[in-house]
């Protein structure tokens, strides 16, 4: 027992002594000298720092270390009102200005990690703070006592983590989930102040092939430059995104006019669509753009997100390179895509794939020269499908080579049985054009038919230039060596550069149909543009094809700038290879130009159901045709010539129109404002009946619905008044002009 006990004494004794046996000496409270040395041994070791102001909130101390850390000399920040010095963040709503801490001050309470920014212009300092308020024995408030640590570095990687999170690493531009936050607060904030905003969802075409034949360091490099371009189309008040993979969005403020967006629309695809520079390599790549428009179109940001991405969809539908506006039947147009992909897979089989043939002329002697074949697809209940509907879905589903070698095979056959040694041009898909294996393709057309390979010519777009790394080069070359010929098609319609043209060996340059339509009409630069093709063409020893012309003032203008060759509804359309022989057989070489003497407005037929309003009634009608400038309408009878109208097109388009000519039930109508294009096949109104002018009529705020007017005007339309014009049933389509 009493070495136990002297065991423990022996440790108290220790316990209360040094490891060298020196006694211990605790600082006590009173031991004002070794706590000022432990104050100053903190301070020095840089864990933080101590300040005190007095009841003014003017500094009575500031550690040095922390003046020196701020640039000062010691003692230069006393006298200094904290409040004035620092800036307290707004923790609880980012978007409320910054506040001098003199408004936490003031209130007099407890502070505790509260985060401060050095109020010093060009520097970015930042302090978390904690003190607590001091009385004196009367309860007199005296001042603050605390203690700060600089967490400006912390913050950086905290900022840098968070930018990680919200932006895109390759572009730098906000993400998916940062444009999506952003276009929620945007739409919630113009919601209640009744303002629109306009989405553009913009998809690179073939972008996957970048990444494929160049690698993803290329198609990194791709992304950047494509965001770089972007941004000079767009402006300063648009926000741009990357959504993910190969899509950007572009989120206009207060834009409703649909002529502006596609105007800008048009622009982003011109721009995008021009070559890169990549690893070393020229890459191409087309665009598309699909535009949707808050309040009309959608509320909220999962609403108009949608939109635009059925529009982007629809735009791709109908060919790359196009923009388009969303409508609400464009998710009918998305199911009956899905219906003909899954019947596209069986056309060629069934027998519903034709050929039909185009005569191409010479503008000098009138002589067809040769003849282009064109694909049709006639399908049992839907009739006639054009091809820039089911083209652009063979080449995504993967069925364009089998489609492109049945339409060589069959071609070369026709051609060899005309009694008339005229070349046939056949147009291949980039996508073809691309296979390894497409030069034996076309020998084993040519061999199998007997077709001379003189007589072949094969219509190539600027698109097969698409991330070229030689091959496309080596496919030229052998396809020379078989002796066909080859066309450039298309020209000028997004991809043209010089510099393939100085290699690649066309024999033919094919000039774009959009630039002979309106060339003719005032203050138009097609001519000039088209002059300049015929006078390229000529220097590289091509010939040159005027594509879509259909008028005599077209024609006359075309050859006067020099074009060999015409193809256009001015001589004829495409026929079948039965029609087509007939003529030939009968050595009818020859052909008159047929059509109208100048150019007008493209008329699309159509059947559509749309309502006509007059005065307080509202009519029942069918649009038989429609233009930018004017449409014809039927199912009212004998109106009058010089009665203006509103027709009502559906999704809160309302176009003000003039009755030029009237016969019986049907008339021909002038539009006030000319309708747009919707970037693809079809035409719209600038403008749309807002739903805020609904809202405003008593109805709930919502996107547009199919009938607007019928919201707005409530019983001012009203079946049981008078009506001044007698509203008669129509039938349905002409056979072939819908489906």
């Amino acid at each position: 027992m009493a070495g136990f006990f002297s065991r423990a004494g022996r440790g108290r004794t220790e316990r209360s002594g040094t490891a060298d046996g020196s006694a211990l000496r605790p600082i006590g409270a009173s031991d004002i000298a070794r706590r000022v040395e432990l104050l100053d041994s903190f301070e020095a070791a840089g864990l933080g720092w101590f300040w005190a102001t007095d009841s003014e909130g003017r500094l009575i101390y500031l550690s040095p270390n922390a003046e020196r850390e701020l640039g000062w000399e010691t003692g230069e920040a006393i006298g200094k009102s904290l409040g004035e010095l620092f800036i307290a963040e707004q923790a609880d709503d980012p978007d409320r200005p910054e506040r001098p801490l003199t408004f936490l001050l003031r209130a007099r309470n407890s502070i505790s990690q509260l985060n401060v920014r050095l109020a010093i212009e060009g520097r970015e300092v930042w302090w978390e703070i904690a003190g607590k308020p001091q009385f004196d024995a009367h309860d007199e408030f005296v001042g603050y006592r605390g203690s700060a640590k600089d967490i400006t570095e912390a913050r950086e990687s905290q900022r840098d983590a968070e930018r990680l999170a919200q932006f895109d690493p390759v572009t730098g531009l906000p993400n998916s989930q940062r444009a999506n936050l952003r276009l929620t607060e945007m739409l919630k904030a113009y919601r209640n102040t009744k303002r629109s905003c306009a989405l553009l969802i913009i998809n690179l075409d073939r972008f996957k092939h970048i990444n494929e034949t160049l690698g993803h360091a290329a198609g990194d490099e791709l992304l950047k430059q494509a965001a770089a371009r972007l941004e000079r189309i767009a402006g300063g008040k648009a926000e741009i995104a990357r959504r993910g993979g190969n899509a950007f969005q572009i989120v206009l403020p207060d834009m409703d006019d649909r002529g502006t967006l596609g105007d800008l629309a048009q622009r982003v695809i011109q721009l995008l669509s021009q070559p890169y520079s990549v690893e070393g390599s020229r890459a191409i790549i087309g665009t598309t753009v699909g535009v949707a428009v808050a309040p009309y179109d959608g509320l909220d940001a999962d609403a108009l997100v949608t939109a635009a991405e059925l529009a982007v969809q629809a735009a791709n539908g109908g060919g790359r390179g196009q923009y388009r506006f969303y409508s609400s039947d464009l998710a009918d147009g998305a199911k009956l895509r899905r219906q003909i992909e899954q019947d596209l897979r069986d056309a060629i089989d069934k027998g519903q794939l034709v050929m039909h043939y185009q005569p191409v002329v010479c503008t000098k002697t009138r002589l067809v020269r040769s003849c282009e074949a064109l694909m049709r697809w006639h399908h049992p209940d839907r009739g006639d499908i054009r091809p820039d509907v089911f083209i652009p879905i063979a080449e995504e589903i993967g069925v364009i080579k089998a489609m492109g070698e049945w339409a060589l095979h069959e071609v070369c056959r026709d051609a060899r049985a005309w009694p008339v040694d005229l070349r046939v041009a056949v147009n291949v898909s980039a996508v073809q054009f691309t296979q390894d294996d497409f030069p034996q393709v076309v020998s084993r057309a040519l061999k199998q038919s007997g077709l001379p390979p003189e007589r072949l010519e094969l219509e190539i777009t600027e698109s097969v230039f698409l991330g070229d790394n030689g091959g496309t080069q080596r496919v030229f070359e052998d396809l020379k060596a078989i002796g066909v010929k080859l066309a450039l098609d298309d020209f000028g319609t997004g991809y043209s550069s010089l510099s393939y043209l100085r290699t690649a060996p066309f024999d033919k340059i094919k000039i774009d149909q959009s630039f002979v339509r309106g060339a003719t009409e005032p203050d138009n630069n097609n001519a000039a543009i088209m002059q300049a093709i015929v006078s390229l063409a000529a220097a590289l020893d091509m010939e040159t094809v005027a594509e879509g012309v259909e008028s005599e003032d077209e024609l006359d203008l075309v050859t006067e700038r020099g074009a060999t060759l015409v193809q256009g509804h001015i001589f004829s359309r495409a026929v079948p290879n039965e029609d087509l022989l007939q003529r030939l057989e009968k050595k009818q070489l020859k052909y008159e130009p047929r059509g109208p003497a100048k150019h007008r407005a493209a008329r699309k037929t159509v059947f559509r159901r749309i309502g006509l309003i007059h005065e307080d009634s509202r009519y029942r009608v069918v649009m038989r045709n429609l233009s930018k400038t004017g449409a014809m309408i039927e199912g009212v009878m004998d109106v009058p010539p010089g009665t203006q109208v509103v027709l009502d097109l559906g999704n809160g388009q309302l176009a003000v129109a003039t009755v030029r000519r009237s016969r019986g039930a049907v008339q021909g109508v002038e539009f006030e404002t000319p309708l747009i294009s919707d970037g693809a096949d079809g035409l719209c109104t600038r403008h749309r009946v807002s739903p805020y002018q609904i809202e405003a009529a008593g109805r709930p705020l919502a996107a547009l619905p199919q009938d607007p007017y019928a919201l707005i005007a409530g019983d001012a339309v009203n079946d049981a008044l008078k009506r001044k014009f007698v509203e008669v049933e129509v039938g349905g389509p002409k056979p072939g002009t819908a489906y």
